[in-house]
């Protein structure tokens, strides 16, 4: 496998830059756009747009000296690889176009799957039109209510990797702060200019009146569908917020105020903050919704400060149970969107995916969990709204590998794999690791892991490369988990266990 994963150490200290230096002082491709498709999981497509005759083979590597880190990041190393590694393996011809990404929310023409979810990232005109012209399908836009907000300062903080990019993310803020007159402007601005652009007009209201008045404007002026915000953590004040998407019957009931206001579809977005989604999600159909969103952010608390004691973000020495988000919440997000795609009373009802989609491959697994669109927020915090090439390019080969002809078709395939437990799952083989001696470099992890974390079954041999005893191994798999060198896979042969 290529990608971030075994280019982890030549990319980690590259900053993926604005305006980046190193594509100012190449005059034969666009090194910036590469390293970005190869950080995010899409280096076949990266070598699509590489020339056919290797313009690095002779290079004296200008890009490399203008490198805002010169000297830490090997471009033209990884730009060889793309041709000599990458180009070689390559089976399937990039598509000629973006068809196979059409597909639809609630009979509603999308070009492709790929929102922004409900935040900051799409809470303005000029924002959200850039974002459209960057290649996004649409947008559900910043949470639309009659209060009156005011947010704090700082309202974010985040744990991060090892080169400084965010695995999770804490948010503490709010809803739209804008006046709800001043949204529907927007609205409608946006619809004339892109007209074939998706709004999915996300809102909050105190009361039944509320919900049904916010629906109302919104498809008058010009929303394509209606996002009810039964899950935001920040507003659980007074039976706001997560509070409603907690209370199936809240979440019914006003799910039907919303109905009562509009024609046009609506989803419920629905909570993680609960033990099971089924009860808030059946009870949104029974109320009139077309679909499911999920999931919003989780509760959250972290890093506290060791002097002042106080967890971030610190607003003048106190803070607040806030949103999680980012890549690190994704197994929560598959396992809710399971539980739903698996519930017979959700057939024929519109998932929209979201919480940790980074890469177009982690879009291709919420879409396979069962989601027909995917929501993306803290990605594009992160890395700004140009990693919709990738995630368009990226699933659009993939889908042309597999011989799909649309997305949907990729829709719900995962869904019978997962068991709801433990329980029936085959346990009569035992499928060993594969060591790769030619990759491992005799760092000792997988023997030290084995011995303190699993079965003791893998010792040091002469020249430090690991020995397996099949007599102990259970197949466990945590030694692949640990070695940094990739060097141990899992094995195809199965072999059966010792009764």
């Amino acid at each position: 496998m290529f990608g971030k994963k075994l280019y982890r150490k030549d990319m980690i200290s590259c900053a993926l830059c604005y305006k980046a230096p190193c594509s100012k002082a190449c005059h034969e491709i666009d090194p910036a756009a590469l390293l970005r498709s190869i950080w995010f999981d899409n280096e076949k497509t990266a070598v699509s747009h590489y020339p056919i005759t290797n313009p690095c083979v002779n290079c004296q590597a200008p890009c490399e000296t203008a490198c805002l880190r010169s000297g830490q990041v090997p471009i033209r190393k990884l730009m060889r690889r793309l041709n000599d590694e990458v180009r070689p393996s390559l089976e399937t011809a990039f598509p000629e176009d973006e068809k196979r990404l059409r597909t639809e929310l609630c009979g509603i023409p999308l070009e492709n799957p790929f929102l922004l979810s409900s935040s900051v990232v799409g809470s303005t005109y000029d924002m959200c039109a850039r974002a459209f012209e960057a290649g996004w399908a649409g947008v559900s836009f910043k949470t639309i209510c009659s209060f009156d907000i005011h947010e704090a300062s700082p309202r974010f903080s985040a744990i991060t990797g090892d080169n400084g990019s965010i695995i999770g993310f804490k948010n503490i803020e709010q809803l739209s702060d804008h006046s709800v007159a001043e949204n529907m402007k927007i609205f409608r601005l946006l619809k004339e200019k892109y007209p074939e652009k998706f709004i999915l007009a996300s809102i909050m209201g105190m009361n039944d009146a509320d919900w049904e008045d916010l629906a109302r404007q919104c498809e008058a002026n010009g929303a394509d569908a209606i996002e009810l915000n039964f899950s935001c953590p920040n507003m659980a004040d007074e039976g706001l917020g997560s509070d409603i998407g907690q209370v199936p019957e809240l979440v019914e009931r006003f799910t039907a105020a919303a109905r009562r206001g509009t024609k046009i579809p609506i989803l419920a977005k629905l909570t993680p903050n609960v033990e099971k989604m089924s009860p808030a999600a059946e009870a949104a159909i029974r109320g009139g919704a077309d679909g499911i969103s999920a999931i919003n952010t989780i509760k959250s608390i972290i890093g506290v400060n060791q002097y002042t004691f106080v967890t971030a973000p610190s607003v003048h020495g106190l803070s607040a149970v806030g949103g999680y988000s980012g890549n690190a919440v994704k197994p929560i997000s598959l396992r809710f969107l399971a539980e739903i795609g698996r519930n017979p009373a959700m057939k024929g009802a519109h998932i929209s995916g979201m919480g940790g989609v980074e890469t177009w491959s982690d879009a291709r697994e919420f879409i396979m969990m069962g989601a027909g669109s995917v929501q993306v927020t803290t990605a594009v915090m992160q890395y700004g709204y140009r990693i919709i090439d990738d995630l368009k390019a990226g699933l659009n080969l993939y889908l042309a590998e597999m011989g799909l002809d649309s997305v949907k078709e990729l829709q719900g395939l995962a869904l019978e794999t997962v068991l709801e437990t433990t329980d029936d799952l085959e346990r009569d083989t035992i499928i060993f690791p594969r060591f790769h001696r030619e990759r491992c470099i005799g760092c000792g992890r997988c023997v030290i892991s084995c011995a303190d974390g699993g079965h003791q079954a893998i010792r040091f041999g002469e020249d430090r490369k690991p020995v397996m005893n099949g007599q102990k191994c259970v197949g466990c798999h945590l030694c692949i988990l640990v070695c940094p060198e990739r060097a141990i896979t899992s094995s195809r042969k199965r072999v059966k266990r010792a009764e």
